[in-house]
Formats: structure tokens, sequence, C-alpha cells
């Protein structure tokens, strides 16, 4: 026997889920951030390893969380590609964005506040130039390639298909992959391994944006969605 059909939650339970993913999410790439740069006595290439594994797999347990929940975006531009290819109505993206970004900074808070740093305080790491830049966007288009190409399959599969090209994007891009509007703002306020000065930050989300709008646009043309058919009365 097949248990009760499935229901979406309502709105504010999925934004509620959004704002705490994101949370997370922060709070996972921020603190390891520090504590790797802490614990490798300026081996930059082993905190870079500590950072990229944790949020490898942050990302994995999150998207398995609170997929079932909100669809784990996290990540404005995933909410704004996913109302433009159909499956998310325009009207609730204002809500899912506030919801990612509110939680992108209480991570940040959460983070540098259980290491003893400021809660917030801006970064003055320098990530500018158009190889930052084309960086973003490539990370970007992966990581939405990769979820269209892997959106019909089961949501357990697109949780590990994320977190591994997260973490291999960290090493094969020179801006170490933020590909993500939220977290690039978040991370602005936090003066660790892990920050982006503010006024680089506004680069790398237009960047994001158009990286994001590419893949969606090629995917449409890949692997188009089919219009639903509906059923009349029997």
């Amino acid at each position: 026997m097949s248990g009760p059909p499935h229901r979406r939650p309502d709105l504010g339970r999925r934004v509620v889920a959004e704002a705490v993913g994101t949370a997370l999410l922060l709070a996972a790439v921020v603190g390891s951030g520090i504590m790797g740069s802490r614990l490798a006595g300026g081996q930059q290439a082993l905190a870079l390893l500590a950072n990229t594994i944790t949020t490898g797999a942050a990302l994995v347990a999150l998207i398995l969380a609170f997929g079932p929940i909100s669809g784990a975006h996290f990540n404005p531009a995933v909410t704004l590609a996913d109302a433009w290819r159909g499956g998310f109505a325009w009207r609730e993206a204002p809500a899912y964005i506030a919801a990612q970004l509110v939680g992108a900074f209480a991570g940040v808070a959460a983070a540098n506040t259980m290491f003893s740093e400021p809660v917030f305080f801006a970064s003055r790491h320098a990530r500018a130039g158009g190889a930052q830049l084309l960086s973003e966007f490539v990370a970007t288009f992966g990581l939405l390639a990769v979820i269209w190409g892997c959106a019909h399959l089961r949501s357990d599969i697109v949780a590990f298909a994320v977190g591994g090209y997260i973490t291999a994007a960290y090493w094969f891009t020179a801006s170490t992959s933020f590909a993500n509007p939220a977290v690039t703002l978040a991370r602005s306020a936090s003066d660790t391994f892990a920050g982006i000065r503010p006024a680089d930050a506004p680069g790398f989300i237009v960047a994001q944006l158009i990286g994001a709008g590419a893949a969606t646009a090629l995917f449409g043309w890949l692997a188009p969605i089919e219009p639903r058919v509906e059923e009349g009365p029997r």
C-alpha cells in the first residue's frame, strides 16, 4: 500500500528551512575557514583543503535534510533559475531570497562568534580581476549545469552531485568557487580566510548571475521541460 500523498509545505515553513539551511552552510564555510587557517600553521593549501572538505560535506548533509521541505536552494541564483525554468513560482522568489540573505549573515555571525571574532567585520581579502570573475562565471555555470543535469534523478543523488562539484570547484577555480550571491555578500562581513572584500563582491555577483543564466538557457535547449498535460475528469 502507498502512503498518503506528499503535501508541499506552506511558504512559511519553506522560507524558514531556506534561512536555517543557508545559515548552517555559511557557518560551515566560514567556521572551517577560520579553524583551518588557525591549525594549518601558514600552509594555505592545507587550510583550503580543510575548508573544501567541510563545505562539500555540509552541502550534501544540508541538501538531504532540507531538500524535501524547501528544495534546498540556499542560493538566490538557484532560486531565480528555478523560477525561470518554471519549477518555482516567481511570486515566492523574493521571500526565498530574503531568507537566504538573512540566513547567510546569521551563519557568518555564528561562525565569527564561535571563534571569538567580531560578529561582523569587513573583509580585507582581495579577490579582484578578470580571472576571478571568469572563475565565478565558470563555478556558477557548472553548479547550475549539475543541478539541471541531475534534476530528474533522486534527491539524494543530486545532493552528492552538488557537494562533489563544489568540492572540486574549490580547487579548479581561482576564486575558490563562491557560486552564490548570498554567500558572497555574507562572506564580505568576515575578515577571515573565507572572506572577500566588500568592494569585490558586486563583480562576483554579476558573474554568478550570468553564469547561472547561461547554464539555465543551455539546459533549456539540451533538456527542455515538457509541458504538463492536464487530465480531464474521468
